[in-house]
C-alpha cells in the first residue's frame, strides 16, 4: 500500500519546519535504514522532495551555489527571474543533511515548489 500522508503530529516532529499551504500533504517515500525521504504532494503531484539522512546527493541541479540563512542554494535563472530549485542544510546532529529540491513540475506549480522550499528550516 502507498505510504499515508502525515498528520500534524508527525509532522511536528520532522526535524525540519515547513509551511504547508492547504491542500497539500508531505507523505514518506522510500528510504535507506539511516535516511527519511518525503514528498510534497497535492493529490497524486508531487511539487517538492525532502531528503533527511547521513549524506545527500546534493547538488542534481546545475546552477550557481549560494550560501545564506544556514544553507547552500542552488539558484538557476529562467528568463528574467532566479529560482532557488534546492537547499542544502547541514547539522551537529542527525539527520546530518537535510536536502530539498523542486519536483520536476512547470508553472505555477514550480512557483509554490520554490516558495514552499524557501520556508523549510532546520529545526
Amino acid at each position: 500500500p502507498a505510504p499515508a500522508a502525515l498528520n500534524a503530529a508527525a509532522m511536528a516532529a520532522l526535524p525540519f519546519s515547513i509551511q504547508l499551504p492547504t491542500g497539500l500533504t508531505i507523505t514518506p517515500a522510500r528510504a535507506g535504514a539511516t535516511a527519511s525521504i518525503y514528498r510534497v504532494q497535492r493529490g497524486n503531484q508531487t511539487l517538492l522532495m525532502i531528503y533527511a539522512g547521513p549524506s545527500s546527493q546534493f547538488p542534481i541541479y546545475d546552477g550557481e551555489t549560494v550560501r545564506t540563512g544556514g544553507r547552500a542554494s542552488v539558484v538557476v535563472t529562467e528568463g528574467s527571474r532566479r529560482l532557488a530549485m534546492e537547499h542544502l542544510f547541514q547539522r551537529a546532529t542527525d539527520p546530518k543533511e537535510i536536502h530539498v529540491w523542486i519536483a520536476s513540475v512547470e508553472g505555477a506549480d514550480r512557483d509554490l515548489a520554490e516558495r514552499i522550499g524557501q520556508s523549510i528550516d532546520v529545526k
